[in-house]
């Protein structure tokens, strides 16, 4: 039998609304390193856990255009150069994405098997999950479309439900045919199906041959084939990136593969498994999987608490103090602070469209804005003014740029900077600074080995992001 590679597809989309103020937009929870025990996001993990799969190649990760940077850095954090960064114009849920991937898969391999994976799960027991993924490989091979689902621990509703053909033994790991897949339950039906071993979480974990999705996919929803086919035969290159046709994605339906595909094949089976999974959806779910004092108190940052139990405390600037807490989250950023008992973590969500709704930026951005050649942090701001800490990475650089209604300072607090203003090229140490004049085309350099911070401060009618006209920009934007 022919031994095909595993490439792993990893979905990046996603918003995260209910880890706000943390998650936002602009830095969704994928991205972000929510255990104190590991030094590594949701989306590395992703991909760490998977590195001793046999036959396993590098991944592609399907993502948006606003966290492209985002994507391939954390990638190249852990020394992961992708197959492929396709970029979605447009959120068309999961059955678009994975055909995408799975088109994209083929320039790679004749018939690869794919490795579908949410870029957001929490899962403790990696060898498990490991040897639960061979035995997928083999239904795979068989031809079969293979659902992993979790096997539930609580009446969730927050989930929906594979049920099989036959009741799964928690003992074995066998795949099982599926029967159907139930969407969100209320919490009666859950009480139902927690007491009957017909029925698994379902995970979002999938694995198949590309070209047996690829056949399915277009038997039973021809249209999402079609659009994805044209979008992605029309996508270009940008640098590590493909972006995707978005005249005719936008065309295409907003389904998901359970109901574009997996309800309707005959193809189906569901390996169950037990190995610590968690989508990672509230602050409770943070705090259940993080690993908490004697008083079940899990502290981050600069937090002093008394007389308090069961809470999740973490503070990434200012000192966060706690008298008398039980069963609360309390999360400080720079620019909000969320307080809630932590049974009502899921309502996190609400109000941040609540915030979306009222125009209020803390609800979609954060304060520190992550750029391929860095980040930039806005400390201070107020009509026609606002101060920034940027910082530039070793030997990258900003594009070459004006601004029709701002100029501004830069005093290097750190490092050496390069710095060009229209015709005029000077090297700056720290404690050094320079002025840019509105109107004049400019652009920052690090020459260095090592970051380069500067301090920004913009002056003018207008500050927004958008006044920049760009002429030169080495990421193509």
């Amino acid at each position: 039998m022919v031994k095909n590679s595993i490439i792993p597809v990893i979905l990046c989309g996603g918003s995260g609304t209910r880890l706000w103020p943390l998650s936002r937009e602009s830095f969704p929870k994928q991205f972000l390193t929510l255990n104190s025990n590991k030094n590594k996001s949701l989306l590395q993990n992703t991909q760490y856990r998977i590195k001793d799969l046999k036959n396993i190649r590098a991944p592609i990760l399907i993502c948006n255009e606003e966290h492209r940077f985002i994507v391939a850095e954390q990638m190249r954090e852990i020394n992961i150069n992708p197959l492929s960064i396709l970029l979605e114009p447009s959120g068309r849920n999961t059955a678009p994405a994975i055909t995408l991937a799975a088109l994209s898969s083929l320039e790679f391999e004749e018939d690869p098997i794919l490795l579908v994976l949410s870029s957001d799960h929490e899962i403790k027991d990696s060898e498990k999950f490991i040897k639960i993924i061979e035995e997928g490989i083999k239904h795979a091979h068989q031809g079969r479309l293979v659902a992993f689902g979790i096997i539930p621990t609580s009446p969730e509703t927050g989930y929906g439900y594979i049920k099989s053909e036959t009741p799964f033994n928690s003992n074995e790991i066998k795949g099982i045919n599926i029967a159907k897949f139930i969407e969100k339950p209320d919490k009666e039906k859950a009480k139902e199906f927690i007491t009957d071993n017909r029925f698994t979480w379902n995970s979002g974990i999938f694995m198949f041959k590309a070209k047996t999705i690829i056949q399915e996919i277009e038997k039973f929803s021809p249209k999402v084939m079609l659009f994805c086919r044209e979008a992605f035969l029309k996508r270009k290159h940008d640098l590590d990136f493909q972006r995707i046709d978005k005249e005719t994605f936008v065309k295409c339906p907003n389904l998901s593969i359970d109901v574009s595909v997996m309800e309707k094949t005959n193809k189906g089976i569901v390996l169950p498994m037990n190995v610590g999974w968690s989508d990672i959806g509230s602050w409770n779910a943070v705090w259940e999987n993080s690993i908490k004092n004697d008083d079940g108190n899990y502290l981050k940052g600069k937090v002093i608490i008394d007389k308090s139990k069961n809470c999740y405390l973490r503070s990434e600037n200012r000192l966060v103090v706690g008298i008398g807490l039980n069963d609360m989250t309390v999360i400080e950023t720079r620019d909000a602070i969320l307080i809630t008992q932590n049974s009502l973590s899921q309502d996190v969500k609400n109000i941040v469209q609540k915030l979306k709704n009222e125009q209020i930026p803390e609800g979609l951005i954060h304060q520190k804005i992550y750029r391929p050649w860095g980040y930039y942090l806005s400390l201070v701001e107020d009509s026609g003014w606002q101060v920034k800490l940027i910082l530039v990475k070793p030997g990258e650089k900003l594009s070459l740029q004006m601004h029709q209604k701002r100029s501004e300072h830069w005093i290097v607090v750190k490092g050496r900077a390069k710095v060009e203003i229209n015709s005029d090229i000077n090297y700056l140490e720290e404690n050094q600074s320079t002025y840019i004049p509105l109107g004049a085309k400019h652009r920052l350099t690090n020459p260095g080995r090592r970051p380069l911070f500067l301090i920004e401060v913009q002056s003018g009618s207008y500050i927004g992001e958008d006044d920049i006209i760009r002429f030169e920009d080495k990421y193509g934007r």
